[in-house]
Protein backbone atom coordinates (compact mmCIF):
# COMPACT_ATOMS: atom_id res chain seq x y z
CA UNK A 1 0.00 0.00 0.00
CA UNK A 2 1.45 3.32 -1.35
CA UNK A 3 1.87 6.26 1.06
CA UNK A 4 -1.33 8.32 1.71
CA UNK A 5 -1.11 11.27 -0.27
CA UNK A 6 -1.55 15.04 2.31
CA UNK A 7 -4.97 15.56 0.94
CA UNK A 8 -6.24 12.25 1.99
CA UNK A 9 -5.38 12.58 4.91
CA UNK A 10 -6.69 15.98 5.30
CA UNK A 11 -10.29 14.26 4.50
CA UNK A 12 -9.69 11.47 6.88
CA UNK A 13 -9.25 13.51 9.45
CA UNK A 14 -10.41 16.85 9.35
CA UNK A 15 -13.45 18.19 11.10
CA UNK A 16 -15.43 19.60 8.61
CA UNK A 17 -16.13 23.28 9.35
CA UNK A 18 -19.90 24.31 9.55
CA UNK A 19 -20.91 20.22 9.41
CA UNK A 20 -22.38 18.85 13.18
CA UNK A 21 -19.34 16.70 14.73
CA UNK A 22 -19.60 13.39 16.42
CA UNK A 23 -16.48 12.64 18.76
CA UNK A 24 -17.91 9.33 19.30
CA UNK A 25 -17.96 8.68 15.47
CA UNK A 26 -13.91 9.49 15.38
CA UNK A 27 -11.66 6.19 15.93
CA UNK A 28 -8.97 6.67 18.33
CA UNK A 29 -6.75 3.57 16.58
CA UNK A 30 -7.37 3.73 12.48
CA UNK A 31 -5.18 1.28 9.90
CA UNK A 32 -7.14 3.03 7.12
CA UNK A 33 -4.46 5.45 5.84
CA UNK A 34 -0.94 3.51 6.81
CA UNK A 35 -1.95 -0.22 6.97
CA UNK A 36 1.50 -0.85 8.69
CA UNK A 37 4.13 0.60 10.73
CA UNK A 38 6.66 0.20 8.69
CA UNK A 39 4.60 2.67 6.01
CA UNK A 40 4.22 4.67 8.75
CA UNK A 41 7.70 4.68 9.30
CA UNK A 42 9.13 5.57 6.21
CA UNK A 43 6.39 8.33 5.47
CA UNK A 44 7.24 9.68 8.64
CA UNK A 45 11.09 9.85 8.15
CA UNK A 46 10.62 11.74 4.57
CA UNK A 47 8.36 14.27 6.16
CA UNK A 48 10.25 14.84 8.97
CA UNK A 49 13.33 15.98 6.51
CA UNK A 50 11.17 17.86 4.34
CA UNK A 51 9.89 19.71 7.29
CA UNK A 52 13.41 20.65 7.98
CA UNK A 53 14.13 22.14 4.53
CA UNK A 54 10.90 23.97 4.41
CA UNK A 55 11.05 25.18 7.70
CA UNK A 56 14.61 26.95 6.68
CA UNK A 57 12.59 28.92 3.76
CA UNK A 58 10.18 29.67 5.77
CA UNK A 59 12.76 31.20 8.54
CA UNK A 60 14.54 32.80 5.06
CA UNK A 61 11.44 34.67 3.48
CA UNK A 62 10.92 35.79 7.14
CA UNK A 63 6.31 37.30 6.09
CA UNK A 64 5.34 34.03 7.41
CA UNK A 65 4.08 31.43 10.02
CA UNK A 66 2.99 28.25 11.24
CA UNK A 67 1.54 27.72 13.99
CA UNK A 68 1.16 24.20 15.29
CA UNK A 69 -1.79 23.33 18.28
CA UNK A 70 -0.98 20.20 19.75
CA UNK A 71 -4.49 19.06 22.40
CA UNK A 72 -5.65 15.83 23.55
CA UNK A 73 -5.65 14.00 27.26
CA UNK A 74 -3.20 12.91 29.52
CA UNK A 75 -0.83 10.33 27.36
CA UNK A 76 -2.35 11.18 24.32
CA UNK A 77 1.48 12.19 23.30
CA UNK A 78 1.70 15.64 22.42
CA UNK A 79 5.43 15.79 23.54
CA UNK A 80 5.94 12.68 21.77
CA UNK A 81 4.75 13.97 18.62
CA UNK A 82 7.10 17.25 19.04
CA UNK A 83 9.86 14.81 19.28
CA UNK A 84 8.97 12.42 15.87
CA UNK A 85 7.39 15.15 13.66
CA UNK A 86 10.77 17.43 14.50
CA UNK A 87 13.27 15.16 15.02
CA UNK A 88 15.05 16.40 12.17
CA UNK A 89 14.58 20.13 12.71
CA UNK A 90 16.97 22.08 13.29
CA UNK A 91 16.36 25.21 16.74
CA UNK A 92 16.55 27.79 14.39
CA UNK A 93 13.79 29.23 13.67
CA UNK A 94 11.76 27.03 15.97
CA UNK A 95 9.51 27.92 19.31
CA UNK A 96 7.83 25.48 21.92
CA UNK A 97 5.25 26.30 24.48
CA UNK A 98 4.21 24.21 27.04
CA UNK A 99 1.33 25.80 28.38
CA UNK A 100 1.10 24.86 32.22
CA UNK A 101 -1.57 25.65 35.24
CA UNK A 102 -1.67 30.10 33.95
CA UNK A 103 0.40 31.75 36.93
CA UNK A 104 -0.79 34.89 38.91
CA UNK A 105 0.55 37.41 36.46
CA UNK A 106 -1.25 35.41 34.05
CA UNK A 107 -4.51 34.97 35.55
CA UNK A 108 -5.04 38.88 36.45
CA UNK A 109 -5.00 39.63 32.21
CA UNK A 110 -7.88 37.75 30.18
CA UNK A 111 -7.35 34.05 29.25
CA UNK A 112 -5.57 35.17 25.66
CA UNK A 113 -2.92 37.23 26.62
CA UNK A 114 -0.55 34.66 27.83
CA UNK A 115 -1.57 32.67 24.17
CA UNK A 116 -1.34 35.54 21.89
CA UNK A 117 2.14 36.59 23.79
CA UNK A 118 3.35 32.89 22.60
CA UNK A 119 2.35 33.46 19.15
CA UNK A 120 5.83 32.59 16.94
CA UNK A 121 7.08 35.22 15.20
CA UNK A 122 6.97 35.34 11.32
CA UNK A 123 9.47 33.42 9.65
CA UNK A 124 9.35 30.32 12.72
CA UNK A 125 7.64 27.73 13.19
CA UNK A 126 5.50 27.41 16.40
CA UNK A 127 4.35 24.46 18.35
CA UNK A 128 1.47 24.72 21.35
CA UNK A 129 1.78 22.23 23.81
CA UNK A 130 -1.66 22.74 25.17
CA UNK A 131 -3.26 25.61 24.18
CA UNK A 132 -5.86 27.87 24.03
CA UNK A 133 -8.22 25.43 24.29
CA UNK A 134 -7.49 25.02 27.85
CA UNK A 135 -10.41 27.58 28.95
CA UNK A 136 -13.27 25.91 27.01
CA UNK A 137 -11.46 22.45 28.12
CA UNK A 138 -10.18 22.26 31.39
CA UNK A 139 -11.98 25.46 32.55
CA UNK A 140 -15.26 23.58 31.72
CA UNK A 141 -14.86 20.59 32.79
CA UNK A 142 -13.38 22.12 36.02
CA UNK A 143 -15.79 25.06 36.31
CA UNK A 144 -13.23 27.76 36.43
CA UNK A 145 -15.16 29.91 34.57
CA UNK A 146 -18.89 30.13 34.48
CA UNK A 147 -20.81 28.53 31.59
CA UNK A 148 -21.81 32.21 29.96
CA UNK A 149 -18.02 33.04 30.04
CA UNK A 150 -16.82 29.62 28.63
CA UNK A 151 -19.87 30.36 26.22
CA UNK A 152 -18.56 33.37 24.57
CA UNK A 153 -15.11 31.60 24.36
CA UNK A 154 -15.71 29.68 21.39
CA UNK A 155 -16.89 32.66 19.14
CA UNK A 156 -13.81 34.94 20.89
CA UNK A 157 -11.36 31.90 19.69
CA UNK A 158 -12.64 31.52 16.35
CA UNK A 159 -11.77 35.52 15.90
CA UNK A 160 -8.55 35.28 17.30
CA UNK A 161 -7.71 32.64 15.28
CA UNK A 162 -9.06 34.52 12.41
CA UNK A 163 -7.06 37.21 13.30
CA UNK A 164 -4.10 35.33 13.28
CA UNK A 165 -4.47 33.81 9.83
CA UNK A 166 -5.19 36.84 8.51
CA UNK A 167 -1.99 38.23 9.31
CA UNK A 168 0.36 35.43 8.08
CA UNK A 169 -0.22 32.56 9.96
CA UNK A 170 -1.28 29.32 9.07
CA UNK A 171 -2.61 27.30 12.30
CA UNK A 172 -2.58 23.39 11.82
CA UNK A 173 -4.88 22.30 14.60
CA UNK A 174 -4.56 18.47 15.94
CA UNK A 175 -6.60 16.66 18.52
CA UNK A 176 -5.14 13.61 19.88
CA UNK A 177 -7.52 11.29 19.83
CA UNK A 178 -6.72 8.35 22.69
CA UNK A 179 -9.23 5.84 23.73
CA UNK A 180 -9.62 5.54 27.47
CA UNK A 181 -8.22 1.61 27.50
CA UNK A 182 -5.20 2.81 26.21
CA UNK A 183 -5.10 5.98 28.14
CA UNK A 184 -5.06 3.14 31.28
CA UNK A 185 -2.38 1.29 29.53
CA UNK A 186 -0.03 4.23 28.94
CA UNK A 187 -0.31 5.62 33.05
CA UNK A 188 0.67 2.41 34.16
CA UNK A 189 3.37 2.84 32.10
CA UNK A 190 4.68 6.19 33.80
CA UNK A 191 4.18 4.07 36.95
CA UNK A 192 6.80 1.71 36.67
CA UNK A 193 8.73 2.91 33.55
CA UNK A 194 12.11 4.72 35.31
CA UNK A 195 12.65 7.02 32.68
CA UNK A 196 8.42 8.09 32.57
CA UNK A 197 7.38 8.24 36.36
CA UNK A 198 8.91 12.23 36.06
CA UNK A 199 6.04 12.29 33.69
CA UNK A 200 3.26 11.16 36.38
CA UNK A 201 0.39 13.26 37.80
CA UNK A 202 -1.96 12.57 40.84
CA UNK A 203 -3.98 14.80 38.74
CA UNK A 204 -4.21 12.84 35.77
CA UNK A 205 -6.23 9.99 37.91
CA UNK A 206 -8.47 12.83 38.46
CA UNK A 207 -9.21 13.80 34.86
CA UNK A 208 -9.77 10.07 33.91
CA UNK A 209 -12.36 9.85 36.27
CA UNK A 210 -14.08 12.77 34.40
CA UNK A 211 -13.31 11.02 31.13
CA UNK A 212 -17.29 11.66 29.86
CA UNK A 213 -16.80 15.36 30.53
CA UNK A 214 -13.77 15.96 28.82
CA UNK A 215 -14.92 13.94 25.67
CA UNK A 216 -18.74 16.45 25.79
CA UNK A 217 -15.82 19.13 26.34
CA UNK A 218 -13.50 18.40 23.27
CA UNK A 219 -16.67 17.76 21.01
CA UNK A 220 -17.64 21.12 21.45
CA UNK A 221 -14.12 22.77 21.18
CA UNK A 222 -13.74 20.75 18.27
CA UNK A 223 -17.64 21.04 16.88
CA UNK A 224 -17.53 25.03 17.17
CA UNK A 225 -13.84 26.12 16.74
CA UNK A 226 -13.20 24.36 13.20
CA UNK A 227 -13.21 26.88 10.69
CA UNK A 228 -12.25 27.52 7.05
CA UNK A 229 -9.21 29.27 8.34
CA UNK A 230 -8.13 27.01 11.37
CA UNK A 231 -9.81 23.80 11.01
CA UNK A 232 -9.51 20.91 13.32
CA UNK A 233 -7.81 17.26 12.54
CA UNK A 234 -9.08 14.82 14.82
CA UNK A 235 -5.84 12.07 15.07
CA UNK A 236 -6.40 8.47 16.12
CA UNK A 237 -3.67 8.52 18.86
CA UNK A 238 -3.69 4.92 20.06
CA UNK A 239 -0.61 4.23 18.22
CA UNK A 240 2.22 6.04 18.41
CA UNK A 241 3.99 5.47 14.80
CA UNK A 242 0.59 6.44 12.81
CA UNK A 243 0.01 8.94 14.86
CA UNK A 244 3.24 10.82 14.16
CA UNK A 245 3.19 10.36 10.64
CA UNK A 246 -0.52 11.55 9.90
CA UNK A 247 0.71 14.87 11.68
CA UNK A 248 3.72 15.13 10.24
CA UNK A 249 1.46 15.04 6.39
CA UNK A 250 -0.48 17.81 8.17
CA UNK A 251 2.51 19.72 8.89
CA UNK A 252 4.37 19.49 5.52
CA UNK A 253 1.48 20.03 4.01
CA UNK A 254 0.35 23.42 5.56
CA UNK A 255 4.34 24.76 4.70
CA UNK A 256 4.20 23.71 1.37
CA UNK A 257 1.08 25.26 0.81
CA UNK A 258 2.88 28.30 1.62
CA UNK A 259 4.82 27.80 -1.51
CA UNK A 260 7.32 29.35 -0.14
CA UNK A 261 10.81 30.37 -2.32
CA UNK A 262 14.11 31.43 -1.27
CA UNK A 263 14.47 34.88 -0.31
CA UNK A 264 16.34 37.19 -3.08
CA UNK A 265 19.17 38.53 -0.77
CA UNK A 266 19.35 41.67 -3.42
CA UNK A 267 22.74 41.24 -5.04
CA UNK A 268 24.82 39.51 -7.70
CA UNK A 269 26.75 36.90 -6.02
CA UNK A 270 28.95 37.01 -9.07
CA UNK A 271 30.28 40.53 -8.21
CA UNK A 272 32.25 38.63 -4.94
CA UNK A 273 35.86 38.17 -5.24
CA UNK A 274 36.23 35.37 -2.49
Amino acid sequence: MAIPTIAAVRKALIARPGKPFDLNARPTSDRDLFANKEEAETSLKKDAASINALKDMLYADGSRALLVVLQGMDTAGKSGTIKSVFSETTPLGMEVKAFKAPSSEEMARDYLWRVHNAVPRRGHVGIFDRSHYEDVLVAKVRGFAPPDAIEKRYDQINAFEKHLSENGYTIVKCMLNIGHEEQGVRLKERLVEQHKLWKFNPGDIEDRSLWPEFMQAYEAAVGRCSTRHAPWYVVPADSRTRRNAMIARLVRGALEDMALKWKDPGHDPGSFDI
